[in-house]
């Protein structure tokens, strides 16, 4: 298969749905026996949660996670066993370990671990310096950082928390801050600004409490080496270097996702195609904010997978 330029792209929170993996699951025997492996590893079902829901579960921190995590694993194990491999991978904050196991410096049960782990101090995390996140709409970088900066107090901060495109930013920090910041957004004219419906606000200072419990357990993983290399969130640079991907890894947790910057870093590296790897589309619709040419193929189910299985067949001819 024709591998040149290709990108691996892997979402986040907020791409799951009901019933995802689920035909991946019927139609082949290696996506049984990586949902069984995960099942045991995470000592519930995620089988069952990602394919008969309810919804209201799946949003739930801990499942939403390790169900995305399983399903996008599930999506390159059959890539690959078609010889579609990436050149570049990159995720968005979770989609990163999806992006380390695909790139091949993560084993599966090793990203399993650690997302299980993370979505658990996470998760325990928001309840002890309770936080939200919103989107705002319309205003550009600098100015969501001065409407953070004036919203914030020293013991109610509030900061990017996403760059998902040049004009669309996650904010994420204690509950009033980003109500303060909300208004303050209006004010200057953004087109939205409007609360999310999550659990913390991740990707800022209040989770320093889950970044402590998880660096430990990062720096205990076997990481492998690989000349893949992976854009990181932090910096939206490639990264190959494993004691990098580390640190990088656990700076995630209170540190801006820097998409857009991600995408052309990505853009700049002369990459021709994309495969958004994981349910749903979400990253597809960000990269057209990037640059509408950027060509995107969804990878979520065996339709979609036959579709780029031909594709590729067809470059190679």
């Amino acid at each position: 298969m024709d591998e040149r330029s290709t990108t691996f792209l892997f979402p986040g929170q907020a791409s799951q749905f009901v019933g995802m993996g689920r035909d991946l699951y019927e139609r082949y025997p290696s996506v049984r026996e990586l949902y069984e492996q995960a099942n045991d590893l995470l000592e519930f079902d995620i089988a069952e949660i990602s394919f008969t829901g309810p919804a209201e579960l799946l949003r739930q921190t801990a499942y939403t996670q390790p169900a995305i995590l399983v399903h996008s694993i599930a999506v390159t194990s059959v890539l690959e066993s078609y010889a579609i491999r990436p050149t570049y991978v990159a995720g968005h904050s979770l989609g990163e370990y999806s992006a380390l196991v695909a790139a091949g410096y993560l084993g599966v049960a090793e990203a399993i671990r650690l997302v299980k782990l993370r979505s658990s101090l996470m998760h325990q995390a928001g309840e002890e310096w309770p936080g939200t996140m919103a989107a705002i709409i319309g205003l550009d970088a600098g100015q969501v950082e001065e409407i953070c900066s004036e919203a914030s107090e020293p013991d109610e901060p509030v900061q990017p928390a996403n760059y998902n495109s040049p004009q669309q930013i996650a904010i994420a920090g204690a509950v009033k801050a980003v109500h303060r910041a909300i208004e303050l957004a209006k004010k200057a004219g953004a087109k939205r600004a409007i609360l999310l419906d999550v659990s913390g606000a991740f990707h800022s200072q209040l989770m320093v409490q889950a970044q402590s419990g998880l660096s430990q357990a990062i720096n205990e993983t076997a990481f492998i080496a690989s000349d893949i290399p992976v854009i990181a969130n932090v910096n939206a640079s490639p990264v190959t270097d494993l004691n990098e991907i580390r640190r990088l890894l656990i700076a995630q947790l209170t540190n801006p996702v820097r998409w857009s910057e991600s995408m052309t870093t990505l853009l700049d590296l002369g990459c021709e195609r994309y495969v958004e790897a994981g349910p749903g589309n979400v990253l597809k619709g960000l990269m057209r904010r990037v640059d509408k040419s950027a060509r995107v193929m969804n990878a979520d189910s065996v339709e979609h997978i036959e579709d780029i299985i031909n594709v590729f067949e067809e470059s190679t001819e």
